[in-house]
């Protein structure tokens, strides 16, 4: 099945919205606060950054300890690249959703504080 860029957004949206719903009420408040997009693959810009263009997803700006601290200009937020996710499980509706829900919680650990490592100890790799 194929599916337009609209309907990628809408279905990755509402995973995303049933993540914070299951997230303790402590964490929800903080990761309602981060901005989440939805772009269809890293743009130019991020791809001369040094940026895979089959990335699922990325957390950019400082994280949550550090955000009152440093000069970075850019608000923290996540960004979802929902043709990646798409092409990554192959046109599946339902393993999509799956890949969103992990993606999301993957960039979220980042904007905690957690690297690569902890992330792979909690499943979120």
């Amino acid at each position: 099945m194929s599916a337009t860029f609209e309907q990628l957004v809408a279905w990755a949206a509402a995973e995303v919205e049933d993540t914070l719903a299951l997230l303790p009420p402590e964490l929800r408040e903080k990761a309602r606060a981060l901005p989440v997009t939805y772009e269809p693959v890293p743009n130019a810009g991020l791809q001369e950054d040094g940026i895979a263009p089959d990335t699922l997803g990325l957390f950019v700006g400082p994280d949550f300890s550090d955000e009152e601290l440093t000069p970075i200009p850019l608000p923290p937020q996540i960004i979802i690249f929902v043709d990646n996710l798409w092409d990554f499980v192959e046109g599946d509706e339902e393993i999509f959703r799956e890949e969103v829900h992990t993606t999301f919680l993957h960039e979220l650990g980042h904007y905690l504080g957690f690297g690569e490592d902890d992330l792979w100890d909690r499943g979120l790799d």
